[in-house]
Protein backbone atom coordinates (compact mmCIF):
# COMPACT_ATOMS: atom_id res chain seq x y z
CA UNK A 1 0.00 0.00 0.00
CA UNK A 2 3.17 2.29 0.00
CA UNK A 3 3.23 2.26 -3.93
CA UNK A 4 0.98 4.03 -6.10
CA UNK A 5 0.65 2.69 -9.13
CA UNK A 6 -0.25 5.71 -12.16
CA UNK A 7 -1.06 5.66 -15.69
CA UNK A 8 -0.96 7.80 -18.15
CA UNK A 9 -2.53 8.77 -21.18
CA UNK A 10 -0.11 7.52 -23.29
CA UNK A 11 -0.70 3.81 -21.98
CA UNK A 12 2.76 3.76 -19.97
CA UNK A 13 2.35 3.59 -16.49
CA UNK A 14 4.75 3.99 -13.03
CA UNK A 15 5.07 3.19 -9.72
CA UNK A 16 5.30 6.27 -6.77
CA UNK A 17 5.79 6.50 -3.03
CA UNK A 18 2.16 7.32 -1.52
CA UNK A 19 1.61 10.83 -1.52
CA UNK A 20 3.18 11.72 -4.20
CA UNK A 21 1.89 15.58 -6.12
CA UNK A 22 0.51 14.99 -9.31
CA UNK A 23 2.39 17.70 -10.68
CA UNK A 24 5.20 15.68 -10.31
CA UNK A 25 4.41 13.79 -13.68
CA UNK A 26 3.93 16.75 -15.46
CA UNK A 27 6.49 15.89 -18.13
CA UNK A 28 4.15 12.71 -18.35
CA UNK A 29 1.02 13.86 -19.17
CA UNK A 30 2.42 15.85 -22.44
CA UNK A 31 2.63 18.55 -23.92
CA UNK A 32 -0.65 20.66 -23.41
CA UNK A 33 -1.03 23.94 -26.28
CA UNK A 34 -1.71 26.70 -23.84
CA UNK A 35 -1.00 25.35 -20.56
CA UNK A 36 -2.35 22.76 -18.14
CA UNK A 37 -5.29 24.03 -15.08
CA UNK A 38 -5.71 20.84 -13.66
CA UNK A 39 -5.64 17.24 -13.64
CA UNK A 40 -7.96 14.17 -14.39
CA UNK A 41 -7.52 11.92 -11.50
CA UNK A 42 -9.55 8.87 -12.05
CA UNK A 43 -12.21 10.88 -13.88
CA UNK A 44 -12.16 13.82 -11.07
CA UNK A 45 -10.74 17.30 -11.73
CA UNK A 46 -8.42 18.07 -8.74
CA UNK A 47 -5.75 20.75 -8.58
CA UNK A 48 -2.20 19.82 -9.63
CA UNK A 49 -0.84 19.44 -6.23
CA UNK A 50 -3.40 17.17 -4.93
CA UNK A 51 -1.58 14.33 -3.04
CA UNK A 52 -1.89 10.67 -4.47
CA UNK A 53 -3.17 8.23 -2.13
CA UNK A 54 -4.54 5.32 -4.24
CA UNK A 55 -3.73 3.86 -7.91
CA UNK A 56 -4.39 6.73 -10.03
CA UNK A 57 -5.28 6.53 -14.01
CA UNK A 58 -4.34 10.90 -14.92
CA UNK A 59 -5.30 13.20 -17.61
CA UNK A 60 -4.46 16.65 -18.27
CA UNK A 61 -6.86 19.15 -18.48
CA UNK A 62 -6.19 21.73 -20.77
CA UNK A 63 -6.69 25.54 -19.98
CA UNK A 64 -8.42 26.05 -23.45
CA UNK A 65 -10.90 23.10 -22.56
CA UNK A 66 -14.02 24.02 -21.37
CA UNK A 67 -13.26 23.21 -17.82
CA UNK A 68 -9.91 25.07 -18.46
CA UNK A 69 -11.34 28.14 -19.28
CA UNK A 70 -13.74 28.13 -15.95
CA UNK A 71 -11.13 27.14 -13.61
CA UNK A 72 -8.81 29.73 -15.51
CA UNK A 73 -11.57 32.32 -14.51
CA UNK A 74 -11.89 31.03 -11.30
CA UNK A 75 -7.91 31.78 -10.25
CA UNK A 76 -7.72 35.63 -12.07
CA UNK A 77 -10.93 35.94 -9.34
CA UNK A 78 -8.76 34.42 -6.58
CA UNK A 79 -5.61 36.38 -7.84
CA UNK A 80 -8.04 39.55 -7.84
CA UNK A 81 -8.69 38.78 -3.91
CA UNK A 82 -5.15 38.31 -2.96
CA UNK A 83 -4.48 42.10 -4.65
CA UNK A 84 -7.38 43.59 -3.35
CA UNK A 85 -5.79 42.28 0.49
CA UNK A 86 -2.68 43.44 -0.17
CA UNK A 87 -4.00 46.58 -1.54
CA UNK A 88 -7.19 47.62 0.31
CA UNK A 89 -6.54 45.30 4.04
CA UNK A 90 -9.82 46.98 5.25
CA UNK A 91 -11.75 46.87 2.94
CA UNK A 92 -13.69 44.07 1.54
CA UNK A 93 -14.19 43.61 -2.33
CA UNK A 94 -17.84 41.46 -3.45
CA UNK A 95 -17.63 39.24 -6.70
CA UNK A 96 -20.72 40.09 -8.64
CA UNK A 97 -22.57 38.52 -11.44
CA UNK A 98 -21.15 37.60 -15.02
CA UNK A 99 -21.33 40.56 -17.80
CA UNK A 100 -20.11 38.81 -21.20
CA UNK A 101 -16.69 37.60 -20.53
CA UNK A 102 -16.39 39.54 -17.33
CA UNK A 103 -17.20 39.55 -13.60
CA UNK A 104 -18.27 42.98 -11.81
CA UNK A 105 -16.91 43.84 -8.90
CA UNK A 106 -17.88 46.37 -6.27
CA UNK A 107 -16.84 47.37 -2.26
CA UNK A 108 -18.72 46.66 0.33
CA UNK A 109 -18.66 49.87 1.50
CA UNK A 110 -20.48 50.96 -1.54
CA UNK A 111 -18.04 53.58 -2.56
CA UNK A 112 -17.06 53.82 -6.12
CA UNK A 113 -13.62 52.55 -6.77
CA UNK A 114 -11.40 55.58 -8.24
CA UNK A 115 -9.47 55.19 -11.78
CA UNK A 116 -6.67 55.40 -9.71
CA UNK A 117 -7.60 52.45 -7.21
CA UNK A 118 -8.13 49.97 -9.97
CA UNK A 119 -4.73 50.98 -11.70
CA UNK A 120 -3.35 50.25 -8.40
CA UNK A 121 -5.03 46.53 -8.31
CA UNK A 122 -4.45 45.86 -12.12
CA UNK A 123 -0.48 46.71 -10.97
CA UNK A 124 -0.75 44.58 -8.04
CA UNK A 125 -2.27 41.59 -10.03
CA UNK A 126 0.68 41.90 -12.78
CA UNK A 127 3.21 41.94 -10.16
CA UNK A 128 1.55 38.69 -8.77
CA UNK A 129 2.03 37.16 -11.98
CA UNK A 130 5.34 38.49 -12.29
CA UNK A 131 6.23 36.62 -9.14
CA UNK A 132 4.92 33.35 -10.46
CA UNK A 133 3.40 32.63 -7.05
CA UNK A 134 2.23 28.94 -6.09
CA UNK A 135 -0.96 28.83 -5.31
CA UNK A 136 -1.42 26.03 -2.77
CA UNK A 137 -4.55 23.43 -2.13
CA UNK A 138 -4.36 21.91 1.45
CA UNK A 139 -6.68 21.83 4.48
CA UNK A 140 -7.03 23.29 7.47
CA UNK A 141 -8.85 21.99 11.06
CA UNK A 142 -12.25 23.38 10.98
CA UNK A 143 -11.96 25.49 14.20
CA UNK A 144 -8.83 26.69 12.95
CA UNK A 145 -10.05 28.02 9.42
CA UNK A 146 -13.22 29.60 11.14
CA UNK A 147 -10.92 32.04 13.44
CA UNK A 148 -9.09 32.30 10.52
CA UNK A 149 -11.36 33.68 8.36
CA UNK A 150 -13.27 35.58 11.10
CA UNK A 151 -10.03 37.47 11.83
CA UNK A 152 -9.70 38.46 8.16
CA UNK A 153 -13.34 39.76 8.16
CA UNK A 154 -14.20 37.22 5.50
CA UNK A 155 -17.79 37.03 7.10
CA UNK A 156 -19.77 35.32 4.62
CA UNK A 157 -17.04 32.39 4.19
CA UNK A 158 -17.71 32.09 8.11
CA UNK A 159 -21.23 31.46 7.24
CA UNK A 160 -20.87 28.85 4.82
CA UNK A 161 -18.68 26.63 7.67
CA UNK A 162 -21.91 26.71 9.94
CA UNK A 163 -23.70 24.75 6.82
CA UNK A 164 -20.38 21.92 6.91
CA UNK A 165 -19.32 18.88 9.26
CA UNK A 166 -16.23 18.30 8.29
CA UNK A 167 -12.88 18.32 10.59
CA UNK A 168 -10.82 19.12 7.94
CA UNK A 169 -11.51 22.21 5.53
CA UNK A 170 -10.11 22.54 1.91
CA UNK A 171 -8.56 25.45 1.31
CA UNK A 172 -7.00 27.37 -1.23
CA UNK A 173 -3.25 29.71 -0.09
CA UNK A 174 -0.69 31.98 -2.17
CA UNK A 175 1.11 34.53 -0.10
CA UNK A 176 -0.88 34.50 3.02
CA UNK A 177 -3.91 34.95 1.50
CA UNK A 178 -6.25 32.05 2.23
CA UNK A 179 -9.30 31.25 1.00
CA UNK A 180 -11.95 28.44 1.04
CA UNK A 181 -11.45 25.93 -1.60
CA UNK A 182 -14.93 25.68 -3.86
CA UNK A 183 -13.10 23.92 -6.83
CA UNK A 184 -9.57 23.79 -8.81
CA UNK A 185 -7.09 26.95 -9.03
CA UNK A 186 -4.62 26.64 -11.51
CA UNK A 187 -1.23 25.88 -9.56
CA UNK A 188 1.09 29.15 -10.17
CA UNK A 189 -0.20 33.04 -10.77
CA UNK A 190 2.25 32.92 -13.66
CA UNK A 191 -0.46 31.07 -15.85
CA UNK A 192 -2.75 34.14 -15.19
CA UNK A 193 -1.43 37.13 -17.93
CA UNK A 194 -4.36 37.40 -19.44
CA UNK A 195 -6.82 39.69 -17.93
CA UNK A 196 -7.81 43.87 -17.29
CA UNK A 197 -9.72 45.73 -15.12
CA UNK A 198 -12.49 48.26 -16.42
CA UNK A 199 -14.44 50.98 -14.67
CA UNK A 200 -17.97 50.45 -14.77
CA UNK A 201 -21.19 52.32 -12.96
CA UNK A 202 -20.39 51.78 -9.22
CA UNK A 203 -17.91 49.27 -9.45
CA UNK A 204 -15.34 47.68 -12.00
CA UNK A 205 -15.11 44.82 -14.36
CA UNK A 206 -13.06 41.47 -14.15
CA UNK A 207 -12.46 40.98 -18.25
CA UNK A 208 -10.64 37.33 -19.17
CA UNK A 209 -10.64 35.37 -22.44
CA UNK A 210 -14.35 34.20 -24.04
CA UNK A 211 -14.28 30.30 -24.45
CA UNK A 212 -12.01 29.31 -27.18
CA UNK A 213 -9.95 32.64 -27.51
CA UNK A 214 -7.14 31.45 -25.71
CA UNK A 215 -5.02 34.43 -24.61
CA UNK A 216 -7.22 37.20 -26.87
CA UNK A 217 -9.17 39.88 -24.37
CA UNK A 218 -12.40 40.75 -26.78
CA UNK A 219 -13.58 44.47 -26.91
CA UNK A 220 -16.17 44.11 -23.68
CA UNK A 221 -19.84 43.95 -24.81
CA UNK A 222 -22.22 45.76 -22.65
CA UNK A 223 -25.46 44.85 -21.73
CA UNK A 224 -27.28 47.37 -20.10
CA UNK A 225 -30.75 45.45 -19.57
CA UNK A 226 -29.00 42.68 -17.88
CA UNK A 227 -26.83 44.65 -15.70
CA UNK A 228 -29.53 46.62 -14.45
CA UNK A 229 -31.71 43.17 -13.74
CA UNK A 230 -28.55 42.21 -11.36
CA UNK A 231 -28.27 45.42 -9.52
CA UNK A 232 -31.87 45.69 -9.37
CA UNK A 233 -31.88 42.22 -7.49
CA UNK A 234 -28.73 42.67 -6.03
CA UNK A 235 -29.96 45.75 -4.07
CA UNK A 236 -33.28 43.69 -3.32
CA UNK A 237 -30.10 40.87 -1.69
CA UNK A 238 -29.18 43.56 0.52
CA UNK A 239 -32.51 44.96 1.40
CA UNK A 240 -34.01 41.31 2.74
CA UNK A 241 -30.47 40.32 4.32
CA UNK A 242 -29.61 37.45 1.89
CA UNK A 243 -26.64 37.85 -0.35
CA UNK A 244 -24.56 34.44 0.11
CA UNK A 245 -25.30 31.41 0.90
CA UNK A 246 -24.81 31.30 4.44
CA UNK A 247 -27.08 33.97 5.39
CA UNK A 248 -29.47 31.66 3.24
CA UNK A 249 -28.79 28.63 6.08
CA UNK A 250 -28.86 30.70 8.80
CA UNK A 251 -32.65 31.58 8.29
CA UNK A 252 -33.03 27.44 7.50
CA UNK A 253 -31.50 26.71 10.99
CA UNK A 254 -33.45 29.54 12.23
CA UNK A 255 -36.89 28.12 10.68
CA UNK A 256 -37.42 31.54 9.22
CA UNK A 257 -37.01 30.74 5.79
CA UNK A 258 -40.71 29.71 5.02
CA UNK A 259 -41.26 33.50 4.82
CA UNK A 260 -38.01 34.48 3.23
CA UNK A 261 -39.52 32.31 0.20
CA UNK A 262 -43.29 34.11 0.26
CA UNK A 263 -41.60 37.02 0.27
CA UNK A 264 -38.87 36.21 -2.97
CA UNK A 265 -41.64 34.64 -5.07
CA UNK A 266 -43.93 37.87 -4.51
CA UNK A 267 -40.98 40.10 -5.46
CA UNK A 268 -41.02 37.85 -8.79
CA UNK A 269 -44.82 37.86 -8.91
CA UNK A 270 -44.54 41.89 -9.00
CA UNK A 271 -41.69 41.31 -11.73
CA UNK A 272 -44.05 40.12 -14.15
CA UNK A 273 -46.94 42.11 -13.53
CA UNK A 274 -44.49 45.49 -14.30
CA UNK A 275 -43.80 43.50 -17.59
CA UNK A 276 -47.64 42.97 -18.08
CA UNK A 277 -48.10 46.48 -17.02
CA UNK A 278 -45.48 47.49 -20.13
CA UNK A 279 -46.95 45.39 -22.59
CA UNK A 280 -50.47 46.93 -21.81
CA UNK A 281 -49.27 50.26 -22.34
CA UNK A 282 -48.66 49.39 -25.96
CA UNK A 283 -52.14 47.13 -26.20
CA UNK A 284 -53.13 48.88 -29.53
CA UNK A 285 -49.95 48.27 -30.97
CA UNK A 286 -48.35 45.22 -30.23
CA UNK A 287 -49.58 41.96 -31.24
CA UNK A 288 -47.12 39.16 -30.71
CA UNK A 289 -45.39 38.60 -27.56
CA UNK A 290 -41.65 37.01 -28.32
CA UNK A 291 -40.23 34.88 -24.79
CA UNK A 292 -36.48 33.52 -25.42
CA UNK A 293 -33.81 32.82 -22.87
CA UNK A 294 -31.41 29.96 -22.75
CA UNK A 295 -32.58 26.20 -21.50
CA UNK A 296 -34.13 25.87 -17.90
CA UNK A 297 -34.77 29.58 -17.60
CA UNK A 298 -38.53 29.18 -16.55
CA UNK A 299 -39.38 30.28 -20.14
CA UNK A 300 -42.50 28.51 -20.04
CA UNK A 301 -44.22 29.14 -16.34
CA UNK A 302 -42.72 33.00 -17.04
CA UNK A 303 -45.14 32.57 -20.68
CA UNK A 304 -48.18 31.12 -18.17
CA UNK A 305 -47.63 33.55 -15.44
CA UNK A 306 -47.46 36.05 -17.58
CA UNK A 307 -50.82 35.03 -19.18
CA UNK A 308 -52.53 35.34 -15.94
CA UNK A 309 -51.74 38.83 -15.64
CA UNK A 310 -52.44 40.06 -19.12
CA UNK A 311 -56.14 38.20 -18.69
CA UNK A 312 -56.57 40.45 -15.15
CA UNK A 313 -55.85 43.79 -17.59
CA UNK A 314 -58.27 42.45 -20.14
CA UNK A 315 -55.81 41.16 -22.92
CA UNK A 316 -56.19 37.71 -24.00
CA UNK A 317 -53.38 35.86 -24.80
CA UNK A 318 -53.38 32.91 -27.12
CA UNK A 319 -50.21 30.80 -26.91
CA UNK A 320 -47.63 29.45 -29.86
CA UNK A 321 -45.28 26.96 -29.60
CA UNK A 322 -42.13 26.90 -31.64
CA UNK A 323 -42.08 23.41 -30.90
CA UNK A 324 -45.43 22.92 -33.52
CA UNK A 325 -43.28 24.90 -36.46
CA UNK A 326 -39.86 22.38 -36.77
CA UNK A 327 -39.11 21.01 -40.37
CA UNK A 328 -39.82 17.21 -40.71
CA UNK A 329 -37.27 15.33 -39.16
CA UNK A 330 -35.62 14.43 -42.78
CA UNK A 331 -34.97 18.08 -43.22
CA UNK A 332 -33.10 19.42 -40.04
CA UNK A 333 -29.78 20.95 -40.76
CA UNK A 334 -26.81 18.75 -39.85
CA UNK A 335 -24.13 20.17 -37.94
CA UNK A 336 -20.31 20.19 -38.41
CA UNK A 337 -20.47 16.41 -36.53
CA UNK A 338 -23.07 15.42 -38.97
CA UNK A 339 -25.90 15.17 -36.64
CA UNK A 340 -29.20 16.82 -36.96
CA UNK A 341 -28.81 20.31 -35.42
CA UNK A 342 -32.48 21.47 -33.71
CA UNK A 343 -31.07 24.50 -32.50
CA UNK A 344 -30.47 26.06 -35.14
CA UNK A 345 -33.09 28.86 -36.68
CA UNK A 346 -33.02 26.94 -40.02
CA UNK A 347 -34.42 23.45 -38.19
CA UNK A 348 -37.78 26.06 -38.29
CA UNK A 349 -40.36 26.14 -40.99
CA UNK A 350 -40.04 29.96 -40.74
CA UNK A 351 -41.43 30.65 -44.03
CA UNK A 352 -44.26 29.00 -42.66
CA UNK A 353 -44.36 30.77 -39.26
CA UNK A 354 -44.25 33.97 -40.64
CA UNK A 355 -47.47 33.24 -43.47
CA UNK A 356 -49.80 32.13 -40.19
CA UNK A 357 -48.42 35.32 -38.10
CA UNK A 358 -49.41 37.83 -41.08
CA UNK A 359 -52.62 35.96 -41.78
CA UNK A 360 -53.57 35.87 -38.08
CA UNK A 361 -52.98 39.90 -37.70
CA UNK A 362 -54.99 40.39 -40.13
CA UNK A 363 -58.30 38.48 -38.85
CA UNK A 364 -58.26 35.77 -40.36
CA UNK A 365 -58.71 32.20 -39.15
CA UNK A 366 -56.01 29.41 -39.01
CA UNK A 367 -55.30 26.34 -38.04
CA UNK A 368 -52.03 25.56 -35.84
CA UNK A 369 -49.65 23.01 -36.45
CA UNK A 370 -49.08 20.20 -34.14
CA UNK A 371 -45.67 18.59 -34.50
CA UNK A 372 -45.09 14.59 -33.35
CA UNK A 373 -41.74 14.23 -32.35
CA UNK A 374 -42.60 10.06 -32.17
CA UNK A 375 -42.44 9.84 -36.23
CA UNK A 376 -40.50 13.38 -36.62
CA UNK A 377 -43.31 15.36 -39.12
CA UNK A 378 -46.22 17.63 -38.70
CA UNK A 379 -49.99 15.92 -38.25
CA UNK A 380 -52.02 16.55 -41.06
CA UNK A 381 -55.00 18.36 -39.16
CA UNK A 382 -54.35 17.92 -35.83
CA UNK A 383 -53.76 21.56 -34.86
CA UNK A 384 -56.06 24.29 -33.04
CA UNK A 385 -57.82 26.72 -35.20
CA UNK A 386 -58.06 30.34 -33.61
CA UNK A 387 -58.78 33.66 -34.74
CA UNK A 388 -57.44 37.10 -33.33
CA UNK A 389 -59.77 39.56 -32.09
CA UNK A 390 -59.22 43.04 -30.85
CA UNK A 391 -57.88 42.33 -27.45
CA UNK A 392 -55.51 39.44 -28.64
CA UNK A 393 -51.83 38.92 -28.08
CA UNK A 394 -49.98 36.12 -29.07
CA UNK A 395 -47.43 34.65 -26.63
CA UNK A 396 -44.59 32.96 -28.83
CA UNK A 397 -42.08 31.23 -26.73
CA UNK A 398 -38.93 29.34 -28.29
CA UNK A 399 -34.74 29.61 -27.93
CA UNK A 400 -34.68 32.25 -31.45
CA UNK A 401 -37.37 34.68 -30.19
CA UNK A 402 -35.34 37.78 -29.76
CA UNK A 403 -33.71 36.81 -33.49
CA UNK A 404 -35.76 39.08 -35.85
CA UNK A 405 -34.60 36.29 -38.44
CA UNK A 406 -38.05 34.50 -36.98
CA UNK A 407 -40.71 37.17 -37.30
CA UNK A 408 -39.03 39.13 -40.47
CA UNK A 409 -42.45 39.60 -41.98
CA UNK A 410 -43.75 41.50 -38.64
CA UNK A 411 -43.38 44.80 -37.82
CA UNK A 412 -41.34 46.25 -35.01
CA UNK A 413 -43.70 47.55 -33.58
CA UNK A 414 -45.92 45.07 -33.16
CA UNK A 415 -43.36 43.02 -31.54
CA UNK A 416 -42.60 43.12 -27.81
CA UNK A 417 -39.40 40.88 -26.78
CA UNK A 418 -38.87 39.29 -23.16
CA UNK A 419 -35.14 38.08 -22.49
CA UNK A 420 -35.45 35.31 -19.53
CA UNK A 421 -32.87 33.55 -18.30
CA UNK A 422 -31.74 32.49 -14.26
CA UNK A 423 -29.63 35.12 -12.66
CA UNK A 424 -29.49 34.76 -9.17
CA UNK A 425 -27.97 37.28 -7.52
CA UNK A 426 -26.56 34.86 -4.28
CA UNK A 427 -23.09 34.51 -3.82
CA UNK A 428 -21.41 31.86 -1.72
CA UNK A 429 -18.85 33.87 -0.35
CA UNK A 430 -17.50 37.36 -0.85
CA UNK A 431 -15.39 35.74 -3.49
CA UNK A 432 -16.87 33.02 -4.64
CA UNK A 433 -19.43 33.13 -7.12
CA UNK A 434 -22.86 31.06 -8.59
CA UNK A 435 -22.43 30.68 -11.93
CA UNK A 436 -25.50 30.96 -13.52
CA UNK A 437 -24.89 28.00 -15.64
CA UNK A 438 -24.68 26.12 -12.86
CA UNK A 439 -28.24 27.02 -11.73
CA UNK A 440 -29.76 26.05 -14.98
CA UNK A 441 -27.75 22.98 -15.11
CA UNK A 442 -29.09 21.72 -12.01
CA UNK A 443 -32.54 22.27 -12.89
CA UNK A 444 -32.13 20.78 -16.12
CA UNK A 445 -31.02 17.58 -14.57
CA UNK A 446 -34.00 17.72 -12.12
CA UNK A 447 -36.90 18.39 -14.61
CA UNK A 448 -34.74 15.77 -17.30
CA UNK A 449 -35.05 13.11 -14.49
CA UNK A 450 -38.46 14.09 -13.37
CA UNK A 451 -40.48 14.26 -16.51
CA UNK A 452 -38.51 12.94 -19.16
CA UNK A 453 -37.00 10.29 -17.54
CA UNK A 454 -33.47 10.98 -18.48
CA UNK A 455 -30.30 10.40 -15.80
CA UNK A 456 -28.08 12.72 -15.07
CA UNK A 457 -25.46 11.31 -16.83
CA UNK A 458 -27.34 11.78 -20.04
CA UNK A 459 -28.18 15.51 -18.90
CA UNK A 460 -24.51 16.35 -18.30
CA UNK A 461 -22.85 14.65 -21.41
CA UNK A 462 -25.54 16.98 -23.90
CA UNK A 463 -25.02 20.15 -21.54
CA UNK A 464 -22.11 21.51 -23.35
CA UNK A 465 -24.19 21.27 -26.44
CA UNK A 466 -26.93 22.98 -25.17
CA UNK A 467 -24.26 25.95 -24.14
CA UNK A 468 -23.04 25.77 -27.70
CA UNK A 469 -26.30 26.52 -28.61
CA UNK A 470 -27.02 29.51 -26.35
CA UNK A 471 -23.59 31.05 -27.23
CA UNK A 472 -24.92 30.86 -31.08
CA UNK A 473 -28.40 31.14 -30.90
CA UNK A 474 -29.23 33.40 -28.27
CA UNK A 475 -26.98 35.59 -26.37
CA UNK A 476 -25.99 37.66 -29.29
CA UNK A 477 -29.57 38.66 -29.29
CA UNK A 478 -30.12 39.20 -25.42
CA UNK A 479 -29.43 42.70 -25.94
CA UNK A 480 -32.46 42.85 -28.43
CA UNK A 481 -35.11 42.21 -25.50
CA UNK A 482 -37.57 44.78 -24.55
CA UNK A 483 -37.50 43.96 -21.06
CA UNK A 484 -35.07 41.20 -18.85
CA UNK A 485 -36.88 38.81 -16.75
CA UNK A 486 -34.92 37.14 -13.75
CA UNK A 487 -36.36 33.50 -12.90
CA UNK A 488 -33.87 32.56 -10.46
CA UNK A 489 -35.20 32.24 -7.21
CA UNK A 490 -32.69 32.58 -4.61
CA UNK A 491 -33.62 29.84 -2.10
CA UNK A 492 -34.27 27.14 -5.17
CA UNK A 493 -30.93 25.93 -4.83
CA UNK A 494 -31.20 24.65 -1.47
CA UNK A 495 -34.60 22.52 -2.78
CA UNK A 496 -33.07 21.19 -6.01
CA UNK A 497 -30.34 19.87 -3.80
CA UNK A 498 -32.97 17.54 -2.56
CA UNK A 499 -33.83 16.11 -5.92
CA UNK A 500 -30.11 16.54 -7.21
CA UNK A 501 -27.85 14.95 -4.78
CA UNK A 502 -28.78 11.34 -5.36
CA UNK A 503 -28.99 11.67 -8.81
CA UNK A 504 -25.56 13.30 -9.14
CA UNK A 505 -24.51 10.48 -6.64
CA UNK A 506 -25.68 7.55 -9.24
CA UNK A 507 -22.74 8.64 -11.84
CA UNK A 508 -19.78 6.40 -10.67
CA UNK A 509 -16.27 7.00 -11.15
CA UNK A 510 -15.69 5.29 -14.19
CA UNK A 511 -17.76 7.23 -16.33
CA UNK A 512 -16.47 10.51 -18.01
CA UNK A 513 -19.05 12.93 -16.47
CA UNK A 514 -17.76 12.17 -12.86
CA UNK A 515 -16.08 15.15 -13.13
CA UNK A 516 -18.47 17.15 -13.42
CA UNK A 517 -21.15 15.33 -11.09
CA UNK A 518 -18.19 15.48 -8.12
CA UNK A 519 -18.17 19.27 -9.02
CA UNK A 520 -22.07 19.42 -8.60
CA UNK A 521 -21.93 17.60 -5.56
CA UNK A 522 -19.12 19.51 -3.94
CA UNK A 523 -20.96 22.72 -4.60
CA UNK A 524 -24.20 21.48 -3.27
CA UNK A 525 -22.85 20.85 0.51
CA UNK A 526 -22.44 24.34 0.99
CA UNK A 527 -26.95 24.85 0.96
CA UNK A 528 -29.11 23.41 3.87
CA UNK A 529 -31.57 21.66 2.49
CA UNK A 530 -35.24 23.35 2.09
CA UNK A 531 -38.32 21.20 1.77
CA UNK A 532 -40.01 21.08 -1.69
CA UNK A 533 -43.62 20.99 -0.14
CA UNK A 534 -42.35 24.79 0.65
CA UNK A 535 -42.75 25.79 -2.73
CA UNK A 536 -45.97 27.36 -4.05
CA UNK A 537 -48.08 25.66 -6.34
CA UNK A 538 -46.99 28.43 -8.67
CA UNK A 539 -43.53 28.91 -8.78
CA UNK A 540 -41.16 28.90 -11.23
CA UNK A 541 -39.43 26.24 -9.99
CA UNK A 542 -42.73 24.05 -9.78
CA UNK A 543 -41.63 23.52 -13.52
CA UNK A 544 -38.30 21.21 -12.61
CA UNK A 545 -39.28 19.56 -9.76
CA UNK A 546 -43.16 18.86 -10.58
CA UNK A 547 -46.83 19.30 -8.99
CA UNK A 548 -46.71 22.46 -10.28
CA UNK A 549 -50.74 24.17 -10.77
CA UNK A 550 -49.89 24.73 -14.58
CA UNK A 551 -50.27 22.07 -16.90
CA UNK A 552 -47.33 21.74 -19.38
Amino acid sequence: MNEIQVHFPDGSSTGCPFGTQVDAFLDRLGVIPGGMAAVRLNNEILPLSTRLEVNATLAPVPLEAPDGVMIYRRSLAFLLAVAARNLFPDRSLYVGHSLGNSYYYTFADEKKPLPREIEDLTREMNALVAEDLPISFGYMAYGEALALFKKNKQTDTGLLLEQRSESKIKVNECKGFVDLYIAPLVNRTGILRAFSLLPYHDGFLLCFPGVGRGDTLDPFEDSAKIFSVYREYKKWGRIVGVHAVGRLNRLVSERTVKEYIRIAEAFQVNKIAEIAAKIYEKREVVKVILIAGPSSSGKTTTAKRLAIQLKVMGIDPVAISLDDYYVNTDKTPRDEKGEPDYECLEALDVPYLNEQLVALLEGKEVEIPLFDFKIGRRREGGGRRIRMARRTVLIVEGIHGLNDALTPQIGGDKKFKIYVSALTQLNLDDHNRIPTSDNRLLRRIVRDYQFRGNSAVGTIKMWPSVQRGERKHIFPFQNAADVAFNSALDYELAVLKFYADPLLRLVKPDLPEYSEAARLLSFLENFAPIPPQFVPGQSILREFIGESEFKY
